[in-house]
C-alpha cells in the first residue's frame, strides 16, 4: 500500500504535528507501508527532506509570527501534488489548509481516497493573534475547514474521543474515528518515585511552547496562591513567542520572594525529556486549547503525577484519573490548590505515579498504527 502523507511543514522542532507526522512515517514504514512525505523542504540543509518537497511560501506580514510558533506554510504547486497523489493508494491530509483542500480536489478527480487528521483547533491559530477562547472568527475558519476540505475525506482520524464529539456537534459528516497518535512505550521499569516527604526543591515540569494557547501564564500565577512556593522549582521544556514574557514574570516571582529557587526555561530532546520527568514530582498542563497532548502521556509514562487544565477545548483532560488532577482552564488559585495537596500527600501520590505509568501503555504506537492501517484499508475499499 502507497500513502502519501501531506502537510504544510515536518522539520521544525517544537511543532506537534511535526513530531506526529514524522513518528507516523517511521511507524507505517515498519508496518510495510510504503508512507511517503509531501512538505515543505526542510530548512536545514542537511537534515532529512520530504519524498515529494513543496518549496516554502512566506506569508506576508505575518511570516515572523508564524516561525515563532513553529511554522511554515507551503506552496501549492498543482503539478507536484498531482503527481504524488498519482503515486498513492490514499492520500492522508495532516491539516486543511490551501496545501490540503487542494490536494484533496486533486484526489478526488483522480479517484483516489482521502483521510484526514484532526491534529489542531482553528483557536490554536487565532490565540496566537491575541483573541483568547472561541470566537466568531475561530467558528468561521472551523466551518471553513469542514466544507472544504475534511468533509471530503471518507475517514477522519480524532486524537481523543473528545475531539471527535467536538466534531459530530459541529457538522462533520466523514466517518470519525477516535485513534491516538500514540507513543512509545519503553520497557524499561519506572522509578520509585515514593518517598515520606518530596524532594527538595520539588520539581514540576511544564512541556509545551510557550505560546497563549498553552497556558503557562497560569502555573506562574499560581505559586502567588501556593503554601509551597519557596520549595518548588518549575521547569518549562519548550520555547516559543512568549518566552521573555514568562521569564519576566519569573524574574519578578523571584524578586518578591515568592519563589526559592529559580524557574529553569530550556528545549530537550526525547531522552533529555525522559530524564526531565523522572526527576520531577508533578507534571502541569495549563493548555486550554489542546487536540491531544502526547507530552502529558509522555510524562505519564515515566510515572509523573499530573495535574491538566480542564475546559472547553481541552482534550487532555482525559488522561486525568481522578479530579485531583484536573483544574478548571486558567484558575491559578485551583492550581495552586492541586499542586499543594500533592505536595501535603507524597503516599498518595507515589500510589498514583504507578497508575498513571500503567495508564500511558493504552496509548502505545503500534496499536494505534494498527488502527490507521485499518483505516486505510477502509477508506481504498
Amino acid at each position: 500500500m502507497n500513502v502519501l502523507l501531506i502537510c504544510n511543514n515536518a522539520f521544525l522542532k517544537g511543532n506537534g504535528i511535526c513530531t506526529a507526522v514524522q513518528a507516523l512515517r517511521s511507524r507505517l514504514r515498519a508496518a510495510g507501508i510504503d508512507a511517503r512525505l509531501m512538505a515543505t523542504v526542510n530548512h536545514l540543509p542537511e537534515g532529512p527532506q520530504p519524498d515529494f518537497p513543496l518549496d516554502h511560501f512566506i506569508f506576508p506580514v505575518f511570516e515572523p509570527l508564524i516561525y515563532a510558533n513553529g511554522f511554515r506554510y507551503a506552496k501549492a504547486d498543482k503539478k507536484r501534488i498531482q503527481a504524488a497523489i498519482e503515486w498513492s493508494d490514499v492520500v492522508h491530509v495532516q491539516e486543511a489548509f490551501p496545501l490540503e483542500l487542494i490536494a484533496a480536489n486533486i484526489a478526488r478527480k483522480l479517484g483516489k481516497p482521502v483521510v484526514g487528521t484532526f491534529h489542531l483547533y482553528p483557536e490554536n491559530i487565532t490565540a496566537n493573534l491575541g483573541m483568547g477562547k472561541p470566537n466568531i472568527l475561530s467558528t468561521t475558519v472551523l466551518n471553513a475547514w469542514r466544507d472544504l476540505c475534511y468533509n471530503k475525506c471518507s475517514h477522519i482520524q480524532c486524537p481523543t474521543e473528545f475531539v471527535r464529539q467536538h466534531l459530530l456537534r459541529h457538522g462533520f459528516t466523514s466517518e470519525l474515528r477516535t485513534i491516538s497518535n500514540g507513543i512509545e512505550i519503553y520497557g524499561d521499569e519506572v522509578p520509585n518515585t515514593c518517598t515520606d516527604t518530596p524532594k527538595i526543591p520539588v520539581k514540576i515540569l511544564c512541556i509545551g511552547r510557550l505560546s497563549n494557547e498553552k497556558g503557562q501564564l497560569t502555573l506562574l500565577k499560581a505559586m502567588r496562591h501556593s503554601r509551597h512556593a519557596r520549595e518548588i522549582q518549575l521547569q518549562f521544556a519548550g520555547k516559543g513567542p512568549f518566552f521573555e514574557k514568562y521569564r519576566k514574570y519569573s524574574n519578578r516571582l523571584m524578586k518578591e520572594g515568592i519563589l526559592g529557587f529559580e524557574p529553569v526555561f530550556g528545549f530537550y530532546d526525547k531522552n533529555e525529556l525522559r530524564d526531565l520527568c523522572r526527576e520531577s514530582y508533578l507534571y502541569i498542563h495549563c493548555a486550554w486549547v489542546e487536540v491531544e497532548g502526547l507530552s502529558c502521556i509522555e510524562a505519564i509514562r515515566e510515572g509523573v503525577v499530573p495535574v491538566i487544565a480542564k475546559g472547553v477545548l481541552s482534550a487532555t483532560s482525559q488522561f486525568a484519573l481522578d479530579e485531583r488532577s484536573t483544574f478548571p482552564a486558567f484558575d491559578a488559585k485551583a492550581l495552586a490548590d492541586r499542586i499543594d495537596w500533592w505536595i501535603e500527600h507524597p503516599a498518595e501520590h507515589a500510589g498514583m505515579s504507578a497508575v498513571y505509568a500503567e495508564s500511558a501503555k493504552h496509548y502505545e504506537q503500534s496499536l494505534c498504527t494498527q488502527k490507521l492501517i485499518q483505516m486505510y484499508h477502509d477508506a481504498i475499499n
